[in-house]
C-alpha cells in the first residue's frame, strides 16, 4: 500500500507545523495534525465554557470511543485498554503487579530502555529477583534461539522494548513471543517507538502486556499513553496503586478490583488529552497502519544511506530491516553541536546518550548519538536537505 503525492500534501495541510521546520523528530514527539489539535482545544474550550466535570459528561460517548480506537489499532477488545497519562506510567503499573520471589528471573533485551531497566533493579534489590540479558544475534537483535535456552521454572516476566531509543533495531517480538507462549510466561512489550509507525496485532505478537506513548509516531499529544493488558492475565494482576475508580470500596473492610484494565487507571484525568489521543489514532487508522510504515521506512532507508554515503558520518543503526529511527555520529563534532547546527538550519533532530540504553552502548563503545526519525508526512526534498546539510557541517 502507497500514499499518493497527493494524499502527502493532503496530511501536510493537515500540519501546521510543516510550514515552519523540517521536523525529523517524531520518535521524540511528533507534529500534530489539526484534527488532533482541534479536538483538545474544543474540550479545553468546552470546559471552559460550562465547568470540567459538565464537560466531562457531555462528552462521554467520545471519552469511551478512545477506548475502542486504541483497541482497534492493537487487535484488542476494548475491556483490555487503559488509558494512561504516558507510556512509562502503563508500563509501570503493569511491571510493578507482578508478585517476584527470590530467585525468580526476568529476562530482557541488551537494548532494553534505561527507564524500563531502572525498575528491573529496583524490584531485584527489594525483592531477590534476578535480571538476565537475553544474547543478541549477529545483527544485534534480541535472539528468540538464546532466549529458549535461557527458559527455566524461575523464569518469571520476559520484557523487552520492541524498538529502542537509541536507533532503528526493530527486534523479533511475534518471534520472542512464541517462546514466551509455549513456556506460559508472562510477556511485557514496551511498543513506544513502534506504535504509530508499523502495524500491531496482540495476539500475532503472543504479548500479555503492552505499553505505549501518544507523542510519538502516533502524532498525538504529549502526556497521553495507553496499557494493553490480555483478559486471561487480567485476574492475577494486582496495580500496585489503587483507587476508588480502579478498585471500587464495597464494604467497610473490603474494595473489588475492576474487571477490566482500567483497574490499572486513577479518577483524574486529563479529558482534552485523552480525546487528542483518540482523534491521533483515528487519524492514524483512516491513513492505514501499513502504508503509513512503507512510507516511513522508505524515507529512513533513504536518509540512512544517504548519511551512510558521507565520509565523516557513520551509522549507528543495527538489525536486519531498521525502522524509521536513524542515529549516527560525525567525526570530530559531538552529537550536540550536530544538533544545534541542524536546528539552525531549521532541521529538528535530537540526541541519544548512553546512559539510555547503557548495556547496548557499553557492548559497542557508543558515544552521544545523533537521532533522526522521519515519518510519512515528511518528503523525500526535506531528507535531501537533511542530508546535504550534515554534509556542509564544518
Amino acid at each position: 500500500m502507497t500514499l499518493s503525492p497527493a494524499e502527502i500534501e493532503r496530511f501536510r495541510a493537515e500540519t501546521p507545523g510543516v510550514a515552519n521546520r523540517i521536523h525529523l523528530n517524531n520518535c521524540g514527539a511528533a507534529l500534530m495534525p489539526e484534527p488532533v489539535v482541534r479536538a483538545i482545544h474544543d474540550h479545553i474550550a468546552l470546559e471552559a465554557a460550562i465547568g470540567g466535570y459538565e464537560a466531562a459528561r457531555e462528552k462521554e460517548v467520545e471519552c469511551e470511543a478512545v477506548y475502542s480506537s486504541v483497541a482497534r489499532l492493537l487487535g484488542a477488545s476494548p475491556q483490555e485498554i487503559a488509558i494512561v497519562e504516558n507510556a512509562t506510567l502503563g508500563w509501570d503499573m503493569a511491571f510493578y503487579s507482578i508478585a517476584f520471589q527470590p530467585g525468580d528471573r526476568i529476562l530482557t533485551a541488551r537494548a532494553e530502555y534505561a527507564a524500563n531497566y531502572v525498575a528491573y533493579l529496583q524490584v531485584a534489590k527489594r525483592t531477590g529477583a534476578k535480571v538476565e540479558v537475553i544474547p543478541d544475534t549477529a545483527e544485534g537483535e534480541t535472539d528468540p534461539e538464546a532466549l529458549e535456552r535461557m527458559i527455566d521454572e524461575r523464569a518469571k516476566l520476559i520484557s523487552i522494548s520492541w524498538m529502542p531509543t537509541n536507533g532503528g533495531l526493530v527486534n523479533p517480538a511475534a518471534a520472542i513471543g512464541v517462546v514466551a507462549r509455549r513456556h506460559s510466561i508472562p510477556y511485557l512489550l514496551d511498543a513506544c517507538q513502534v506504535a504509530g509507525q508499523l502495524p500491531i496485532d496482540v495476539d500475532a505478537l503472543g504479548c500479555d502486556m503492552l505499553s505505549a506513548t501518544g507523542r510519538k509516531f502516533l502524532r498525538g499529544p504529549r502526556g497521553t499513553g495507553f496499557l494493553y493488558v490480555r483478559q486471561s492475565l487480567l485476574a492475577l494482576l494486582e496495580p500496585p496503586m489503587i483507587d476508588h475508580f480502579a478498585a471500587p470500596w464495597i464494604g467497610r473492610d473490603r474494595y473489588e478490583l475492576r474487571p477490566d484494565a482500567r483497574r490499572f487507571e486513577t479518577w483524574e484525568n486529563a479529558y482534552a488529552l485523552r480525546l487528542g489521543l483518540g482523534a491521533a489514532v483515528d487519524y492514524a487508522l483512516a491513513i492505514g497502519i501499513e502504508a503509513i510504515a512503507a512510507r516511513a521506512l522508505s524515507l529512513s532507508d533513504r536518509l540512512r544511506a544517504g548519511l551512510a554515503a558521507l565520509r565523516r558520518v557513520t551509522v549507528r543503526d543495527l538489525g536486519t530491516r531498521p525502522g524509521a529511527i536513524v542515529t549516527f555520529t560525525v567525526d570530530g563534532m559531538g552529537a550536540e553541536a550536530v544538533k544545534a547546527a541542524l536546528a539552525a538550519k531549521r532541521i529538528n533532530v535530537t540526541t541519544s546518550g548512553p546512559n539510555s540504553t547503557l548495556l547496548d552502548a557499553t557492548a559497542r563503545h557508543l558515544p552521544d548519538l545523533v537521532r533522526a526519525s522521519p515519518h510519512y508526512y515528511n518528503t523525500e526534498a526535506e531528507i535531501d536537505a537533511a542530508i546535504d546539510a550534515v554534509a556542509a557541517l564544518g
